[in-house]
């Protein structure tokens, strides 16, 4: 026991040490990128992104020139706003839905139903691409915010999750609530969806973190360049006869800044709701 004491501190000490060097080398882009934006592009477009430069070349001007000049940035970055917002909520709605009724209701073809999702979701969207492409101009809905936004609305991630979560769930309330004469949508939205906000918020994370990076379903739906997501639209300043670094570096930082407050608003919840849904079942 004694030996095992001593070395708990140490193999604590290791895991520290290493979990730093971990993450400080994961903050490494982040941190070149964030310091790049204060340089001027000029010394950009000679020296590259890096850590190597001229603390007195630093300055605000591109910045300056986003708030002051750089009109069209602010136009993705509210698209790109509107359809994550949009795709959250969306999303959280019609997943809990289904996968609160695949773990709660025992009905034919439940089984069938949730082997199918498994299997969508072992499916890479790249192939399913082409096919939803069609759909799209089937529905008339290219170049619409609707073709971003409708594929994500039941992701077989999130149906997963909150089926998972779910089976957790106590089933006693749902009797008690249906003695009292509740009816099933005021089981759910009442009594249950209240119990899943652990994961209600750790898929709102994981959903705005993909709907705000989204690039490639994005690219192929729309057309517009007014309507553009960030994402495009930051591609777009990459040219064969130009890059506008002013925009382009300084307009990347500031994309980090929904994914921190999302993260900031749902982090208490986040690791509860990751380690209850992936346990349960």
């Amino acid at each position: 026991m004694k030996k095992n004491t001593n070395r708990n501190p140490v193999l604590r000490w290791i895991a520290n040490i290493s979990f730093t060097i971990i993450c400080l080398i994961a903050l490494f882009p982040i941190l070149s990128l964030l310091l790049s934006s204060f340089r001027p592009s000029s010394e950009l477009m000679r020296n590259g992104i890096s850590l190597v430069f001229d603390p007195s070349t630093l300055n605000l001007d591109n910045y300056t020139y986003i708030f002051t000049q750089a009109e069209q940035y602010w136009g993705w970055y509210g698209n790109s706003l509107v359809i994550t917002a949009v795709t959250i909520v969306l999303s959280l709605f019609f997943s809990s839905m289904v996968g609160y009724a695949l773990a709660v209701y025992d009905f034919r073809g439940r089984n069938f139903f949730f082997l199918l999702v498994l299997f969508i979701l072992m499916v890479p969207f790249e192939i399913l691409m082409l096919p939803l492409y069609q759909l799209m101009i089937s529905l008339q809905l290219i170049n619409t915010y609707t073709a971003v936004v409708l594929p994500m609305v039941v992701a077989p991630i999130a149906v997963f999750f909150f089926r998972q979560y779910a089976i957790g769930l106590p089933k006693e309330l749902m009797d008690a609530a249906r003695i009292d004469g509740s009816t099933e949508y005021g089981i759910f939205f009442k009594i249950m969806l209240p119990l899943m906000a652990p994961s209600l918020a750790a898929m709102a994370i994981l959903q705005g973190l993909g709907a705000w990076n989204n690039f490639l379903w994005p690219l192929l739906v729309l057309r517009s360049n007014d309507m553009f997501t960030l994402p495009i639209g930051l591609a777009t300043l990459l040219t064969p006869y130009g890059n506008n670094y002013d925009v382009l570096i300084a307009g990347s930082v500031m994309t980090i800044i929904p994914v921190i407050i999302l993260f900031i608003f749902f982090q208490r919840f986040f690791v509860a709701g990751l380690t209850v849904g992936g346990v349960k079942g």
